[in-house]
């Protein structure tokens, strides 16, 4: 009896030094940058502003990648469109922009970011669900 009351309270030591938000982050690679991407709110909520984080490392060295440049851009599957550029944030080697969903459902993505403006743009897609707004008269 004794050995089951420890391993039960080992069991929830355990679980209670987990993390107490799943992390959502997109990861996506590139030929020479590795991405961290991170969204708030997760999920993106239609007619809200979704801010976007991107952590940009270089993928050979693994160090951020601080002079970039790039842009976020997205396309429903009924032919709306968002965009932004990416700017600089305080940390190094993370980048923000924000888009304006105007419907819920499935959105493809994508980044395209360069070292500097001599070298040629890289691009990773992938597949974003926006959740309809929870706000009332939308």
């Amino acid at each position: 009896m004794r050995q089951r009351i420890v391993a039960g309270c080992a069991l929830v030591t355990v679980m209670a030094c987990g993390p107490t938000t799943p992390n959502t982050d997109v990861r996506q690679w590139t030929d020479n940058f590795a991405y961290r991407i991170s969204v708030e709110p997760m999920p993106p909520e239609a007619l809200k502003p979704a801010v976007y984080k991107l952590v940009v490392l270089d993928r050979k060295t693994k160090q951020p990648v601080e002079q970039g440049e790039g842009r976020i851009f997205a396309t429903s599957r009924d032919g709306a469109n968002t965009d932004d550029g990416l700017a600089k944030g305080k940390e190094i080697g993370t980048y923000y922009a924000r888009l304006y969903y105007v419907i819920s459902g499935d959105w493809a993505i994508a980044v395209q970011f360069r070292r500097d403006s001599t070298a040629r743009l890289e691009r990773a897609d992938w597949i974003q669900s926006v959740v309809p707004s929870t706000e009332p008269g939308f």
